[in-house]
């Protein structure tokens, strides 16, 4: 369950007066994208609001749209760039030319600078189409994702937590993490139960998220024996039940038993009463039914007031001077002032609605690859051959190798080549003017063309300056072929070496005609001229390559390793191995 707490911030510095938030996503990414999804519907509804959102990584959406970001955006030029307007992805440009230099900063803009040229010129900063399509890609199952990754399972739990969850679902994450990530310290503290007795427990539902779940679900713990708390035996029907119940007791208390008992006072109640911001949030919450219609002073009227005054305290209003309840400590606040009745919940749990199926939890290696496609955008080569039940063709592993290794790298990496038909043709008249520019080793106002076009500069040339010319040229080739002899050398002095190893055994040959695999180099190389009589068959790379690769393959028995990872990563999937 995500908390997102808003809060107001004045305007201070460059910073304009906005509403910002922080929450904590946890393990669940797609929490993370949840709020990507409501901040770009909030903007598309709102047209005049500008949003931009980040996590501890920086930029995610850009790290998203990684493959589709042009050359000079990255983490060092992208702050104050990125911002959701109008409902869509909008990426503050670096000027590429003099004229650009009227309306946009050299350097990283500014705030103030950003929203400006939003409202300015928003059709010149929109991201570019592969950059919003990735992060439409993500959001687009949005809000119908929510439902589906909710997952209603039986959980047998003490009745307090049965109460506390009906009120405040979102304490279900924080207590799934504390048992997550307990320690035996914080066992120590359930060693015996002090507020949720298993004496108590009472079938109930709970909602969880399917991330929750999983992490509750495929965690093996057996309580400890002064906990009070047994489990029945796995064949049992209500095995799950209880084992869940047990995992979620333990978390609650752990949860409680790390926060001060402090309780809510009347004085406490009072300061929010005496909030002058109570008024009108309260004159809200009836304004939009929030009531739904029920008498003041009612029991629901009563449940609905406290909840609401709990989110103020919380969310709108928080002195500086009383600090954040944590999630214990709200645990206990609502122990206090919850009234249930054990006998209740028990009758509740006698007509239960069916909880969900849990086979979700079980991913085939066809739904993992599926998975992955889904993430990526793009389907892996030779999945439809894969699909059909044809051959693979293995010349896509030695032509994607040799366009990889043929790449130039750099201190940031190598760049796994991409496909020619999918690929985008772009031609930047600036960047080639450039290149040309360091090329011929001149300036921009030297490459006149209509100079070039009169005789009369090339009746200047002295012959002095045709005559050094040539030689420098001459200078240069014989410098070249001198390096090309040198690496020849050196080249048959390696041979040379080679010859009297076992390395030229572990290669495959390519054969001549007849079928010989000629003399062997290690069996015959005896004497310096007899080394140069020797017919040496050359190296069949790609042959070489793909044993090479599939043996590796092989060898990670299933694993992820460095040849599926390389592979993969080119948009190639080998088949699984057969041989038996």
């Amino acid at each position: 369950v995500v908390s997102l707490q808003l809060l107001h911030r004045e305007a201070g510095g460059d910073v304009p007066a906005h509403i910002g938030g922080v929450t904590n996503f946890g393990d669940n990414v797609d929490d993370e994208w949840l709020i990507v999804y409501l901040i770009q519907q909030v903007t598309k509804e709102f047209p005049n609001l500008v949003a931009s959102v980040d996590d501890n990584d920086g930029d995610f959406l850009l790290i998203e749209a990684a493959e589709h970001l042009p050359k000079w955006l990255n983490p060092d030029t992208s702050e104050n760039r990125v911002y959701f307007y109008r409902g869509e992805l909008h990426i503050i440009p670096i000027p590429r030319n003099p004229g650009e230099l009227s309306w946009l900063p050299v350097s990283n803009p500014t705030i103030s600078q950003a929203l400006s040229l939003l409202n300015t010129h928003s059709d010149k900063c929109l991201a570019a189409e592969p950059i919003r399509k990735a992060i439409r890609r993500r959001i687009q199952s949005y809000p119908e994702k929510i439902y589906a990754d909710r997952h209603r399972a039986y959980c047998y739990v003490p009745a307090g937590i049965a109460a506390v969850l009906k009120r405040r679902p979102d304490l279900l994450a924080p207590a799934i993490q504390a048992f997550y990530l307990r320690d035996r310290i914080d066992l120590c503290a359930c060693r015996p139960f002090k507020l949720f007795l298993p004496e108590t427990r009472v079938m109930t539902l709970v909602t969880f998220t399917k991330c929750l779940y999983a992490q509750l679900q495929q965690q093996r713990f057996t309580p400890d024996r002064r906990s009070g708390y047994t489990l029945p035996a796995q064949s049992d029907q209500h095995f799950k039940a209880h084992a869940l119940g047990t995992k979620l007791a333990h978390g609650f208390e752990i949860l409680c038993s790390k926060c001060s008992q402090r309780s809510p006072s009347s004085k406490t109640q009072s300061n929010i009463s005496s909030d002058p911001l109570w008024e009108g949030f309260i004159s809200s919450l009836k304004k939009n039914d929030y009531f739904r219609g029920e008498l003041e002073g009612s029991a629901r009227y009563k449940d609905l007031l406290q909840m609401a005054e709990i989110y103020f305290q919380h969310s709108v209003s928080r002195p500086t001077s009383l600090p954040a309840l944590s999630p214990g400590e709200q645990i206990l606040q609502l122990l206090q002032s919850l009234s249930y009745s054990v006998e209740e919940l028990q009758k509740e749990g006698d007509n239960l609605p069916p909880d969900d199926d849990d086979s979700w939890l079980d991913i085939s290696p066809e739904e993992l690859d599926q998975m992955l496609e889904e993430a990526s955008g793009r389907k892996l080569l030779n999945s439809a051959r894969q699909e059909e039940g044809l051959d693979y063709d293995l010349s896509d592993v030695t032509k994607n190798m040799k366009a990889f290794v043929s790449k130039v790298s750099s201190h940031e990496g190598a760049e796994i080549p991409r496909s020619s038909a999918t690929s985008q043709v772009e031609f930047d008249v600036n960047s080639f003017t450039g290149a040309l520019e360091r090329i011929l080793g001149v300036e921009s106002d030297e490459l006149d063309s209509d100079d070039l076009d009169e005789e009369e500069d090339y009746d200047l040339l002295d012959s002095d300056t045709e005559s050094d010319t040539k030689e420098g040229k001459s200078e240069e080739d014989m410098s070249a072929t001198e390096t090309l002899e040198n690496i020849r050398d050196y080249m048959k002095q390696m041979d040379q070496e080679l010859a009297g190893t076992q390395i030229g055994k572990s290669f495959t040959k390519i054969t001549d005609k007849g079928g010989s695999d000629g003399l062997d180099v290690s069996e015959e190389a005896e004497g310096e001229s007899g080394e140069e009589d020797l017919k040496v068959l050359p190296v069949d790379v790609d042959l070489n390559l793909v044993e090479n690769l599939l043996e590796s393959y092989s060898s990670q028995a299933g694993l992820a390793g460095p040849a599926s990872n390389i592979l993969q990563s080119m948009g190639i999937r080998l088949p699984d191995n057969q041989d038996k």
